[in-house]
């Protein structure tokens, strides 16, 4: 991956300000002006103050982990905290049954080995993703069939998913990509007519919503990640959601070294498991969580609502598109494309360098992963060679090209989950921030 990045580290009042541009009004209600230089040149930050830091942490969080401590059954087998974080997950999500499991890569895992996914099996998946989607894949010595990118959305291209079906293929995971739910209404129509499985890739977006139903819920499966940078977190950790029983209770025994109990009476379930639980600790921080986690959830989409307002009236600057089905997103990130013709021809690096000198935490998002070097290598693999042989790698090759998504990475802009949990003077000075530096973009050239 992009090594420059670490994703997991990482019209309102403001109307009236693009108006002025036009008829000479400069000043802006909330006491800055356009007028001003950027921080880059020697102005003023646009962002004086800090964004709400991450993770949030409250006396709740901390008596949950005591409680696990001092109970002294920290795993889930003689616990009860992950048991009762799964009720209440499934409650929120709508979900029939939820599993909790070590990670979001744990449960896209668990999913593909309980539909026994391997060699000779093809996956279809979204090539504007994080690694770990790849991963799964490629850990069951699976195809992974790369979909270019809906590069208004930033999605999978849902049109392009047919073409790449053939008899091999065993699963689609589409990704809801910054915790916006991808074209599910296209998607489930393919699963159905080729009887192919879904499996969600919703790590980035709980309580997403599509159509009203929770992301995750709408496929066979559903994953979810609490790892550190998400929107509800316990560190690591993860959940696969399901409405089907026979495949969660599959789901229970891979994750579980093969056995639905810890009885040492019991038959294991054939043919595959590994250990994937969820610890005591982490079931209990994210009890802990949860009870903010619906109002946090709410606040993110209104502050995001009321920043595309604002931005989409900035030239060059084109927030993701949200699908008609989309109920909710869950805005793990806020993503935008910049078109730098509108910013006298000013790259995407000095923009972004004068976005984070007015105090604006920013990054340009995913890399090409269908050519990083970690992927193009698969067709070199030596286990790869064995089972396809040296023609379907060099053609697997030779087919991982995505236009569309070159083009997303050249010009993407991310912001983080929880600056949208700051004020909506916070999205005004973000808008007035981006104001100042297409109006000495010139002069940002140069510097």
């Amino acid at each position: 991956m992009n090594k420059k990045l670490d994703r997991r580290d990482f019209i309102g009042n403001l109307s009236m300000a693009g108006a002025s541009l036009a008829i000479g009004m400069p000043q802006l209600s909330f006491g800055t002006t356009i007028n001003d230089k950027p921080a880059l040149l020697g102005g003023p930050k646009a962002h004086p103050t800090s964004f709400p830091s991450w993770p949030i942490v409250e006396k709740s969080d901390e008596n949950a982990l005591l409680e696990a401590l001092q109970s002294k059954k920290w795993g889930r087998l003689n616990g009860q905290a992950v048991a009762s974080f799964e009720e209440a997950y499934k409650n929120l999500s709508g979900a029939k049954h939820c599993l909790a499991v070590s990670s979001g890569t744990s449960a896209l895992y668990t999913a593909m080995g309980a539909l026994d996914i391997g060699p000779g099996d093809d996956v279809i998946i979204p090539v504007y993703t994080f690694v770990a989607t790849y991963n799964v894949v490629v850990l069951n010595y699976a195809l992974p069939r790369f979909v270019d990118t809906d590069i208004e959305s930033f999605q999978i291209e849902a049109n392009q998913i047919e073409q790449a079906i053939s008899p091999q293929t065993k699963v689609i995971m589409p990704v809801h990509i910054g915790g916006s739910p991808a074209d599910l209404d296209t998607i489930l129509e393919l699963g159905k007519k080729h009887d192919i499985p879904i499996v969600e890739d919703a790590c980035q977006a709980p309580m997403a919503e599509w159509r009203g139903e929770k992301v995750g819920t709408l496929g066979l499966a559903g994953a979810i990640s609490f790892q550190s940078s998400k929107n509800l977190t316990s560190g690591e950790g993860g959940a696969l959601l399901t409405n089907d029983k026979e495949f969660a209770e599959s789901c229970y025994d891979f994750h579980n070294q093969g056995r639905y109990t810890f009885d040492p009476n019991e038959p294991y379930s054939p043919t595959r498991g590994t250990n994937l639980r969820m610890t005591e600790f982490q079931g209990g921080l994210l009890l802990a969580q949860m009870k903010r986690f619906p109002q946090q959830v709410n606040h993110r989409w209104d502050n995001a609502a009321f920043l595309t307002s604002l931005l989409k009236e900035i030239p060059g600057i084109r927030p993701a598109k949200l699908y008609e089905g989309v109920t909710k997103s869950a805005y793990h990130l806020y993503m935008f494309r910049y078109d730098k013709r509108e910013f006298q021809g000013m790259d995407r690096s000095k923009f972004l360098e004068a976005l984070r000198a007015e105090g604006i935490p920013c990054s340009g998002g995913y890399g090409m992963l269908n050519k990083e070097k970690y992927v193009t290598d698969l067709a070199k693999n030596k286990h790869y060679l064995k089972i396809y042989g040296e023609k379907t790698m060099k053609d697997w090759l030779e087919q991982n090209h995505c236009p569309q998504n070159d083009q997303l990475c050249k010009e993407a802009v991310w912001f983080s989950q929880s600056m949208l949990l700051g004020t909506r003077k916070d999205m005004e000075q973000i808008a007035q921030a981006i104001q100042k530096i297409m109006k000495y973009a010139g002069d940002l050239k140069k510097a």
